[in-house]
């Protein structure tokens, strides 16, 4: 995909985030992979220059990233504002929800990612 994506010097990191991921993460996980989402394919902790996306949709240039309370910090907060604009130099769009909505409401979570889908299934 080119010298941005999935950097072998990061390939450890994804892993390690991949085989110790949140709860919330395995939730969704279990409700997006294998197309299951109007056919969407979806990746799992891909890279994007210096940065691990939690879930990753090639065909929509969609990011995926649920947020815990270390992202509703000044510091957290400024973390992902910073990859958002990266994101966003590669077309890239992000959607964020907070675990504690994976776990509560997961269905509007599937509802508002498939009403971000742009291109025909």
């Amino acid at each position: 995909m080119g010298e941005f994506y999935n950097r072998k010097e990061h390939e450890q990191n994804r892993k390690q985030l991949r085989n110790n991921g949140t709860a919330a993460e395995a939730v969704l996980w279990t409700r997006i992979k294998g197309g299951q989402l109007v056919g969407r394919k979806f990746r799992r902790q891909y890279s994007v220059e210096n940065y691990v996306l939690d879930f990753y949709c090639p065909s929509e240039k969609l990011a995926i990233e649920l947020d815990g309370k270390g992202h509703f910090t000044i510091d957290g907060s400024r973390h992902d504002d910073d990859r958002d604009q990266v994101l966003k130099k590669f077309g890239i769009r992000t959607l964020r929800y907070e675990n504690k909505l994976i776990y509560h409401n997961i269905e509007s979570v599937l509802e508002d990612i498939k009403a971000n889908f742009t291109t025909p299934p």
